[in-house]
Formats: C-alpha cells, structure tokens, sequence
C-alpha cells in the first residue's frame, strides 16, 4: 500500500537535497511500486513518486520525502 496516491497535494520535506526542492507545494502525478527500468536503482527500496509542482515542473521523490500539504 502507498502512502500517497494520484493527485494528493504534497510538500516535499525540508530535509530534502536543495535539488528536490524543500518545503515546496506539489501534485503526486505518478507512483512507481514496481520500478520499471535501471533508473530506479538510484532510490532507496520502497515507493517513487512523480510530483509536479506549480510551476509546471516535474521530478521523481522517494516516498521518505514527501509529506502531505
């Protein structure tokens, strides 16, 4: 089971790296529990998400990241 599904709004946690963006307001717009592909080697073991944020803009979180708004 996920802790966030499609289209919650999240923040993603002040302890995050400078490049994910700390405290910011976004969308969940995908969630990776299988991990399709190498890419996904770079995350701890657990659940992926893709955000968008407001302006548009959009990365893969871990779930250890992310928090509700």
């Amino acid at each position: 089971m996920t802790k966030f599904t499609y289209d919650d709004i999240v923040k993603v946690s002040e302890s995050a790296p400078a490049k994910l963006r700390p405290g910011q307001k976004a969308w969940i717009v995908g969630v990776f529990e299988e991990r399709p592909g190498k890419y996904f080697n770079i995350f701890p073991e657990g659940v992926v998400y893709s955000i968008e944020f407001e302006d548009g803009t959009s990365i893969e979180v871990h779930e250890s990241l992310l928090e509700l708004f």
